[in-house]
């Protein structure tokens, strides 16, 4: 299943590419997968090693489906969130090792990566043998779908989730190559763009639930959009104010109601207590300003302006959350601007 995804016709016959679709160039490497997927960062494994890359790709609806491999083995990172892209990475032959939420994880042959660029770092390796069928799929688009669908946008507790899917006989493998033989040329029906919306909708719809499923996001409580007024409005006030960290009974009394009303809203309509979100906003506006902070900025200097004193502490929660310690985000940080 998928061996000859984007390579073959319906009838297995060879498909005319109308683009190069390979190269041992890294500039003509680097300009595919800056346009397929986004800019980012790509050192090979081993040191002036050359590519024998495969460069395939074509569009349904919004969604690009590529075949692509290094050709070698390769380092992936600084992924660039402007690009508002999530990649779904299906492993076709070798392996690939993305960071997860603790540590990494691997993928082989028919297994699934997902990941929203948009809203987490991310970075993989792949070794030499690495084959992939991937998905660029707008974040936009995402929203959408799960507005459709589900009556609600997911926030964060499921954009910034690395989840691992599929596998082989898996019902998304089978829609892969559902989707993948149906924009092959030699099929009866028609690619036209509402067929093509169609496939775009299945995938999203698929993806979404498979996701959410991983992360353990209940998608089906779809009256979570429905939250009060007083719900959103603290939101509001404990994302502007992550840096000072206002109590929940101060953010409440300021909204006329009660701490524990307050607590049982969030836990109704978004799934996480007032404080888990607040804790949310705050280590993502570390991660922001060590990423930002002028390069003579130490750890210490950013983590004490918004009041982590226990570094120790501090790491464990960083590194659960994003997948590294603030030391690493920071020498990212500090390399760039060097």
């Amino acid at each position: 299943m998928l061996e000859h995804a984007l390579v073959r016709d319906a009838s297995g016959a060879p498909l005319e590419q109308d683009e190069k679709s390979h190269s041992r160039d890294w500039d003509e490497v680097q300009e595919f997968c800056r346009k397929v997927y986004m800019p980012y960062q790509a050192r090979p494994l081993l040191p002036r090693a050359l590519p024998d890359a495969t460069m395939l790709a074509t569009k349904v609806g919004r969604i690009t489906f590529s075949r692509f491999s290094y050709g070698t083995g390769i380092h992936l990172d600084e992924f660039d969130p402007a690009a508002g892209n999530i990649l779904v990475l299906t492993t076709l032959r070798g392996a690939l090792r993305h960071q997860a939420q603790r540590g990494d994880a691997s993928t082989g042959a028919g297994d699934s990566y997902v990941v929203d660029c948009s809203r987490t770092e991310y970075w993989l390796e792949g070794d030499e043998r690495h084959m992939q069928l991937n998905l660029t799929v707008p974040h936009d688009l995402m929203e959408e779908v799960a507005e459709r669908w589900y009556g609600f946008v997911p926030d964060d507790l499921l954009w910034t989730q690395r989840v691992k899917f599929g596998g082989t006989g898996s019902r998304w493998l089978h829609l892969l190559d559902y989707v993948t033989r149906s924009i092959a040329p030699g099929l009866p029906q028609p690619r036209g763009r509402d067929f093509e919306r169609h496939l775009e909708e299945l995938v999203c719809v698929e993806l979404l639930r498979e996701w959410a499923a991983g992360a353990a996001f209940p998608l089906e409580h779809g009256a979570r959009a429905a939250a009060p007024g007083y719900v959103r409005r603290a939101e509001e006030i404990l994302s502007a104010e992550a840096r000072e960290a206002p109590s929940i009974g101060d953010v409440a009394a300021r909204l006329g109601i009660s701490a524990r009303t307050l607590s049982e809203g969030f836990r109704q309509f978004r799934g996480v207590t007032p404080r888990g979100f607040l804790a949310a906003r705050r280590l993502e506006g570390l991660r922001r300003d060590l990423e930002r902070a002028p390069a003579h900025l130490t750890v210490a200097d950013i983590a004490g302006d918004w009041g982590f004193l226990n570094l120790g502490a501090l790491a464990g929660k960083y590194r659960e959350r994003f997948g590294e310690l603030p030391s690493q985000t920071r020498a990212r940080a500090r390399r760039r601007q060097s």
